[in-house]
């Protein structure tokens, strides 16, 4: 194959997995995809100790001030354009223009799933929200079998979570976070028991798929 036909097929792969990124919507919010424009509110809303204790300890701590940056230019934007990982914001529909947290979906073995939510828009449901989003894409648009997460046996808030949503506790371990080396459990459905929990039709959290 030559030089050319090589660097077709790169832009070919890429041009697929930013078509995969499109904007979404659930009942209460709009799932917008990441761009090197939103590093500044990230910078903005992201690095609260309330938001970042119990995310594993790669992420820096104290967060720098061009963390953001490097975390969308450096990260996250090439890991979609080789369709590794998938990142939207969130935003309220009700309010487009203001970014309220992030979301992310991922491959591998162990953790597919990563959400974080500003602490003004905390205790609202709007987590529970993006969660049934998010597990929907993994398995009705990228077709993925099960989805895992992992975190901290602490995080009662994201434990509650994967218990409403139909999530099973798979294992125990340690890992280190920004807080600490903690007790985590390990979370997996599949694609199936996830249609099951969408099919009982008698849980809230079900605005956010579909």
């Amino acid at each position: 194959m030559g030089h050319t036909a090589i660097l077709a097929d790169s832009w070919i792969t890429r041009w697929y997995n930013l078509l995969m990124m499109r904007e979404c919507t659930t009942e209460r919010l709009l799932l917008r995809p990441l761009e090197i424009d939103d590093a500044a509110r990230i910078q903005q809303h992201f690095p609260h100790w309330e938001i970042v204790r119990y995310l594993p300890n790669q992420v820096s701590w104290p967060y720098p001030p061009d963390g953001a940056l490097h975390f969308c230019r450096d990260v996250a934007l090439p890991k979609m354009e080789r369709g590794e990982e998938w990142h939207w914001t969130l935003r309220l529909r009700s309010v487009p223009e203001q970014m309220i947290g992030h979301l992310n979906l991922m491959k591998g073995e162990e953790d597919n799933r990563g959400l974080w939510l500003g602490l003004p828009w905390q205790g609202q449901g709007l987590m529970s929200e993006a969660c049934a989003w998010a597990n929907d894409f993994w398995f009705e648009t990228l077709g993925f079998p099960v989805l895992r997460v992992t975190k901290a046996a602490a995080n009662i808030a994201s434990r509650r979570i994967s218990e409403k949503q139909g999530m099973r506790l798979i294992g125990t371990m340690e890992r280190d976070y920004i807080s600490g080396r903690l007790p985590t459990e390990a979370w997996e459905i599949t694609a199936e028991e996830w249609r099951a929990w969408k099919n009982r039709g008698d849980d809230p959290d079900r605005r956010g798929s579909g």
